[in-house]
């Protein structure tokens, strides 16, 4: 682990041309749980008209359409953290940014805590839980002013009759349109890769680590996944312990 830490701070403490790639195991430290561990949402079974439907199944869009009522109130109870803030890795990535090391963080998460830790370029690839739009005339509505409707009601609807949506990807849509290939287009030109906090389960996001053609891609994750023989340098360990570490060297 010691030798592990020494030769990623060599890498990044001589690299101005980082970008970071990052799952829910990212946001795990500020209290948001992920998906497929042990206790991720995923393990949890949601009751819909007498039957128990699933996460996949609940954020479905077809599900989010058919039954929004059912949707707003599992997507209130699993995604909507009011108390979370941004944690160690987070403000790591932040003050490597601002150092002119990290030139785009890369996220599946959908909780803003990037942008919260001072990060200004950061893809997501899933969307975010911050802004809303109406399903039928793409009409924009913030974060509170979908909450105040939802003091009224059970379903938020836009002035046109239109369902009120997360602007998150749901399954059965595609990402949203550019993001990927920015993502493809900032990992092909990076010197050191740094991928943490992801089972790189989800697809097409993982195949981010096919477009990576340099020799210092760092995978940072509690379990093994699928690429650890891929990276140059593999820790399962908590993201935030590693790039705490990494950054108290670099600072010396």
């Amino acid at each position: 682990m010691v030798e592990k830490i020494e030769l990623i701070t060599e890498w990044i403490k001589n690299s101005n041309n980082i970008v970071f790639f990052g799952g829910a195991g990212v946001s795990t430290e500020s209290g948001i749980p992920d998906f497929r561990s042990d206790q991720g949402i995923y393990k949890k079974q949601y009751m819909c008209n007498g039957r128990n439907v699933s996460a996949e199944e609940c954020l479905s869009i077809d599900f989010a359409r058919q039954h929004p009522d059912i949707f707003y109130d599992y997507y209130i109870h699993e995604f909507i953290h009011p108390n979370a803030l941004p944690n160690r890795a987070h403000k790591v990535l932040a003050q490597l940014e601002k150092l002119g090391k990290c030139k785009a963080v890369i996220t599946q998460n959908v909780d803003s805590l990037h942008q919260m830790a001072g990060s200004k370029n950061v893809l997501e690839l899933h969307g975010t839980t911050a802004v809303y739009s109406c399903d039928h005339c793409h009409l924009q509505y913030s974060e509170k002013q979908v909450f105040d409707l939802l003091k009224k009601e059970r379903v938020p609807r836009c002035t046109c009759g239109g369902l009120i949506r997360p602007n998150i990807v749901f399954y059965g849509e595609a990402l949203p349109s550019g993001v990927f290939e920015k993502a493809i287009d900032y990992v092909s030109k990076c010197e050191v890769f740094i991928v943490a906090g992801t089972s790189l389960n989800v697809y097409p996001a993982a195949n981010l680590m096919n477009y990576y053609l340099g020799n210092k891609c760092i995978l940072i994750n509690l379990q093994k996944t699928p690429y650890d023989d891929m990276a140059d340098c593999v820790i399962h360990e908590k993201c935030g312990d590693v790039l705490t570490q990494v950054f108290e060297k670099i600072k010396i």
